[in-house]
């Protein structure tokens, strides 16, 4: 298979690689814009700066505001429930040990990379086809803060109607985090950690297709890359 003129490098060969499967990459979009509309409704809910007055704006506006942010949440929770599945069903490059740099290997490799994306010695960065373990670490990060923030959002959510289930699951995290109050901080102080990751991931995947010329924002797309034929590959 040829690859794309803006990928292509006369001085090598390219093999084209399947890495994600449809569900992962629709989960990874859908993920993206629940997050987004979740931010921008949340910061609303927390402060209404669009909001002139009483007077010069509709009743309802933070009606759907929340109505928009709980759609955003509900939608998020079924991506996870698809990664987590995927976690168990996905390829090699799917599954729960691909989101865990624990070989010693691929901890000796987190230090490279590291280096690498400090322009440390580029030259001596290990491969990839899926993620590096640096990545590892960055996405499960991620996953593990995105189930913090439902369940403090949950919690929220079930304080309007005491005796509900959702009101009987956020006891035990308002009893951890210090009570209602508590549990509104830690949810809007770490919903600056999604604001900051965002950029930086754009920026890394757009980083990564100039300097590396294997399509990887087409992967999460169509779900392959092309990829240096004569490239040793750690996770291959």
């Amino acid at each position: 298979m040829a690859t794309p003129a803006a990928l292509r490098d006369e001085r090598y060969e390219y093999r084209w690689v399947y890495l994600w499967h449809w569900p992962i990459r629709a989960m990874h979009w859908a993920a993206a814009a629940s997050i987004v509309l979740l931010l921008a409704t949340g910061f609303y809910i927390g402060k209404p700066y669009f909001v002139g007055g009483p007077e010069s704006q509709s009743p309802f506006v933070m009606g759907t505001m929340r109505f928009l942010h709980f759609l955003g949440a509900g939608v998020l929770v079924a991506t996870g429930i698809v990664r987590i599945y995927w976690l168990l069903a996905g390829n090699r490059y799917e599954r729960l040990p691909a989101l865990f740099p624990v070989r010693p290997k691929d901890l000796r490799n987190l230090v490279r990379i590291v280096r690498y994306y400090l322009l440390i010695r580029p030259e001596q960065a290990p491969h990839y086809l899926g993620h590096n373990p640096l990545q590892q670490l960055s996405y499960t990060a991620i996953y593990l803060l995105t189930a913090f923030m439902v369940l403090t959002g949950f919690t929220l959510y079930g304080l309007h109607n005491p005796g509900s289930f959702f009101y009987q699951l956020g006891i035990p995290i308002g009893w951890l985090l210090g009570g209602a109050q508590g549990v509104r901080f830690w949810h809007h102080v770490l919903s600056w950690a999604f604001l900051i990751f965002l950029p930086i991931h754009v920026y890394l995947a757009l980083r990564a297709d100039i300097t590396e010329r294997e399509g990887a924002i087409s992967s999460i797309i169509n779900g392959g890359k092309f990829v240096r034929a004569d490239m040793r590959y750690e996770d291959e």
